[in-house]
């Protein structure tokens, strides 16, 4: 009722992973079975009715364990471990009390006993992981699903139905009838039921009946949303001629309401009979309203009335608002600020400096417009001895403050340059305020590697309005465009993809086209001249050359005359013959004819070889 915080459970951090679904456990104990359970539904949904019976909240965490937290003894009770070996995606009492269902990302739905911690019964409930959970009326059947929806029969933990789903992973299941709208036939709890469904990423809820025949497996009619579901709310129809109340939040942060009967096949998906949002009043100067996004909504016992949540999620605010509205659209106005603004005036002993040392460079965090007083604490020996050397003086905070100041004269690494994070802060900085020395210094710079990562890092916004700096500077002196030329072509090859999306890039950049059309015009003119002045200088330089150099006497200062090469080829051969005529001589007298014509052989080729620098010879 006051928007207060009532109860906090801080899970000890070494103990517990992230909790990603919760569940109250249904209050007291045993209920009667069919004829109480839209009752005890409608009672769960309203929290004020229900705060002295709630007590047990099944918790599942990222690592596949499920705690039980007391909320009235404030400590846990218990810990179901060893059924998943995953993150677990839902819990779901049953209306019997000690019973629990859960499913996880390892594709199993695990039933618990909540009194002995241990799993009754674990199956594989898909082939991918099971997101979603909800337990029929009469507590005989389960719906899982992962994309496709399955109806189990929880006694034999057999599919019983089979529903196509939707393309992506269901986020919410829920009956929405708890009676066939048909009376005449006997009930068996499931046939002729109707339930809802929604999934991440998909604008559509869809509902689905369950049929006696098996035929039928998609969706009798869909509600459509502007964004994602978030959180879903309704009201359960008990009486054949009611209408079933939806209300559902989306991402986006608006509430929209259906209302419908719920009477068979829709073709058309239905639109929202209307839509909530809240606003904050502009400020003098600024006459615009804020949105204010709502976070959760539930109706309340009268069915009229609905609680939202909104504001941020540290501090959300609780309202009660009643729905006689014929309107499509509402608009609540709430001037939310007071309550949302923090408090500031922290006792300043909690602050811890971190600490720096001596040579290392403090640079404010570089949001245009963001400055924060950093202390840099004296290095580790002066803290120590605590004392000032003699003359030494203290700085003052404007000194401190003048130091924390980017400058380039003192912001500079070893190689001299400021470093690309904090050129892009500052080529950011000169865009926002038209700082023509910032603008200077930074476009200045020759660096290709400085260029791509300044370009790399600074924001989209900045991207524009830097392309008509750059196109400004272009009609300058051509030392400088020249220059600009390499930015425009870094902001062109990382940011393509962002400025083929802006749908009125051509007039924005109608001047640069100009521009480079004017210049290109004239480049085939300019390179052709190019090339005949080249020509021209190069032979000026050529003759140039010819009349300094002194004339070389052509006359050779050695000459190295060959003996005749008769005599070599001659003497040569008489070797080969001495040669051949010892092999001769050495052979034993038992080898045939055919060894003397081996050497015969031999003997030419030797001869042959020797006679080959001969010629060589005569032809030199």
């Amino acid at each position: 009722a006051s928007s207060r915080l009532q109860h906090e459970y801080v899970p000890s951090a070494h103990l517990s992973a992230a909790c990603t679904c919760l569940a109250w456990a249904p209050p007291g104990g045993r209920p009667p079975p069919s004829k109480d359970g839209p009752q005890r539904k409608k009672r769960k949904s309203e929290v004020a009715d229900v705060d002295k019976q709630l007590d047990i909240l099944a918790i599942g965490t990222a690592v596949g364990s499920i705690l039980l937290y007391s909320t009235v003894k404030g400590e846990l009770q218990s810990k179901l471990d060893g059924g998943h070996d995953n993150r677990v995606n839902c819990v779901r009492w049953h209306q019997d009390n000690c019973c629990l269902y859960s499913c996880s990302e390892d594709k199993h739905i695990v039933e618990w006993n909540t009194q002995t911690c241990k799993v009754k019964c674990k199956w594989k409930g898909d082939n991918s992981s099971v997101t979603s959970l909800c337990i029929s009326p009469d507590g005989k059947m389960l719906l899982s699903a992962g994309r496709t929806i399955k109806l189990w029969d929880l006694e034999t933990k057999e599919v019983y139905r089979n529903f196509t789903g939707h393309a992506t992973s269901v986020s919410s299941l829920m009956f929405t009838t708890v009676k066939p709208m048909n009376e005449n036939k006997a009930f068996d709890g499931i046939t002729g039921l109707y339930f809802l469904s929604g999934a991440i990423h998909d604008r559509l809820l869809s509902v689905w009946y369950i049929r006696s025949d098996r035929k039928e497996k998609n969706a009798v009619m869909s509600f459509t949303v502007t964004d994602e579901p978030t959180f879903i709310d309704l009201t359960v129809s008990e009486v054949k001629e009611e209408p079933v109340k939806l209300a559902v939040v989306c991402r986006d942060g608006q509430l929209h309401l259906f209302e419908h009967i719920l009477n068979g096949y829709c073709k058309k998906p239905l639109t929202s009979n209307c839509t909530i949002q809240i606003a904050m009043p502009g400020n003098d100067e600024d006459s615009t309203p804020k949105p204010v996004p709502i976070l959760a909504a539930a109706f309340c016992t009268d069915r009229q009335s609905l609680l939202l949540v909104y504001g941020n999620t540290l501090q959300p605010i609780i309202e009660k608002v009643s729905l006689n509205t014929t309107e499509s659209h509402v608009c609540l106005i709430r001037d939310i600020q007071k309550a949302l603004s923090l408090k500031t005036d922290v006792a300043l002993t909690k602050v811890k400096t971190p600490v720096v040392n001596s040579d290392t460079k403090v640079l404010v965090p570089g949001i245009p417009g963001h400055s924060t007083s950093v202390k840099t604490p004296s290095s580790g020996k002066e803290r120590k001895k605590n004392k000032r050397k003699p003359g030494e003086t203290t700085e003052s905070i404007e000194e401190r403050l003048e130091a924390l100041d980017i400058d380039v004269s003192k912001v500079k690494t070893p190689g001299g340059l400021p470093q690309t994070d904090s050129f892009a802060v500052l080529l950011v900085q000169g865009l926002e305020s038209n700082d023509a020395e910032i603008l200077n210094r930074v476009l200045n710079t020759r660096k290709e590697s400085v260029i791509k990562n300044t370009v790399a890092r600074m924001p989209i916004h900045a991207v524009i309005p830097l392309l008509h700096e750059l196109t400004k500077r272009l009609q300058g002196n051509p030392y400088s465009a020249s220059l600009m030329v390499r930015w425009l072509k870094s902001v062109f090859t990382l940011h393509a993809s962002y400025l083929s999306t802006l749908p009125d890039l051509i007039p924005q950049l109608g001047m640069l086209y100009q521009l480079m059309e004017s210049r290109v015009k004239t480049l085939q003119k300019l390179s052709r001249l190019h090339g005949r002045l080249f020509i021209l200088v190069t032979q000026v330089a050529a003759s140039e050359t010819v009349q300094d150099a002194t004339e070389v006497n052509q006359t050779a200062k050695l000459v190295y005359e060959d003996e005749s090469s008769e005599e070599e080829g001659s003497d040569d051969e008489m070797i080969a013959d001495k040669d051949s005529d010892e092999n001769w001589d050495e052979d034993e007298e038992k080898e045939e004819q055919s060894d003397e014509q081996e050497m015969t052989v031999e003997k030419e080729i030797n001869g042959d070889s020797d006679l080959e620098p001969e010629n060589e010879s005569e032809e030199e």
